[in-house]
């Protein structure tokens, strides 16, 4: 392009400026009205979508937290011992399983989970936490504590 003067040189942006707005209007389609059809709203419109998608994908990880401990805490429930409980015995017993996996075991593995919840009974006892009591049978699992003290 050749310019014959100075000013036209500065207000000619080029094709950046072209796929800039595509980028802009690709974004865009799904929207109604002039916010799809009009540069200066759907900037404005485009930006704000991308500002609740960031906080939606914070939001969609608190929310899955969320209901994979409510499934654990019902399925600890069905066996009688307390979530903490059940959370720091594992934890003491080696058995590193995240919530994710808890939850699914929980809701799809009953025998699975009961054998989990067995052997943080059985952990509970012998590190003598406080929310478990001796009331609680566990039989088929064996420790070291529990060949110590028999």
């Amino acid at each position: 392009m050749v310019f014959t003067t100075a000013v036209n040189f500065i207000r000619a942006r080029g094709p950046d400026e072209l796929w800039r707005k595509r980028r802009i209007f690709k974004l865009a389609a799904h929207f109604i009205g002039r916010k799809r059809n009009c540069y200066s709203i759907a900037v404005r419109y485009v930006h704000r979508a991308l500002v609740y998608a960031t906080k939606g994908r914070k939001l969609k990880k608190l929310d899955m937290k969320d209901l994979w401990e409510t499934r654990i805490i019902a399925g600890v429930n069905e066996h009688d011992i307390d979530y903490r409980t059940f959370r720091e015995s594992l934890y003491r017993s080696d058995i590193l399983l995240n919530r994710k996996v808890l939850a699914d075991l929980a809701a799809w593995e009953p025998y699975t989970f009961k054998a989990l919840t067995d052997v943080a009974k059985r952990r509970a006892i012998d590190d003598g936490l406080a929310s478990i009591n001796n009331e609680h049978k566990v039989d088929g699992i064996i420790t070291r504590g529990a060949l110590t003290k028999s």
